[in-house]
């Protein structure tokens, strides 16, 4: 894992030895406090948090969340009873200030020019250990859901873990000061969805049924958003459940 030289270290480096949670204890309650005290207490608001009974207590899963604003990994980790590990774009890690806590907390960095193997396996590392990871399917930012990447239901066909979809609002605007006129502004909202899984007859989906996966996860996920986030999924009525079940 990455030495405490953190300003030195190449984010792809640690990311080839074997993943164990057991490393990072620390690192991530350092994290969590600096957050809970100064992240969201001085420069962001979480407003509230629904369907935490979603979230298995022991066990991996697969956030699949949609990504509108710079913070919302942040109030993901933030806001989740777990630890959980996002896939962050290996750009994260040279920011100047913040991009010391993807290496603290031990995000995946992946790389967006092409398939990414090693950020592959290591999701599949931490999915093995049974730890919950975070990933944004459109692989950026967007006002309204686009069209997604298959990587999100292709770590759940492999692995086998459920999908818990995500729908995150209210966090354009921050990181702020205290008593801006955002502060004063409604916070973040989180709305944690119904698991659901790859059935088992598609655990080995090739290329054309990863596409229809996606789909079927995006809906899902456009489902649970207002109107103007959904995007090129606004139109519900072509949703489909052909690949995926729900869990409970």
């Amino acid at each position: 894992m990455c030495s405490m030289r953190l300003s030195l270290v190449n984010p792809l480096e640690h990311m080839t030895e074997a993943y164990n949670p057991a490393d990072l204890v620390w690192r991530r309650r350092l994290c969590r406090f600096l957050l809970r005290h100064i992240g969201f207490t001085l420069l962001a608001k979480v407003e509230r948090v629904e369907g935490l009974e979603n979230i298995p207590e022991q066990g991996a899963a697969i956030l699949m969340m949609n990504h509108i604003a710079f913070i919302d990994p942040l109030v993901m980790v933030h806001a989740m009873p777990r630890d959980i590990v996002p896939l962050a774009k290996v750009e994260s890690y040279d920011y100047p200030l913040v991009g010391i806590f993807p290496r603290l907390w031990g995000v995946i960095p992946v790389r967006r020019d092409g398939i990414d193997r090693r950020a592959v396996q290591t999701a599949l590392d931490v999915l093995r250990a049974g730890e919950i990871l975070l990933v944004a399917p459109e692989g950026t930012r967007n006002d309204a859901l686009q069209s997604p990447r298959e990587g999100a239901v292709y770590l759940a066909s492999r692995s086998g873990a459920p999908i818990i979809p995500v729908a995150i609002e209210g966090t354009p605007g921050f990181p702020t000061v205290p008593f801006s006129r955002r502060w004063w502004q409604p916070g973040a909202h989180v709305k944690i969805g119904r698991p659901f899984r790859i059935r088992p007859e598609f655990r080995r989906a090739r290329a054309r049924e990863l596409e229809q996966m996606a789909r079927e996860a995006m809906y899902v996920l456009a489902e649970m958003l207002p109107p103007h986030r959904r995007g090129v999924f606004s139109d519900l009525s072509q949703a489909t459940r052909e690949m995926i079940e729900w869990v409970r």
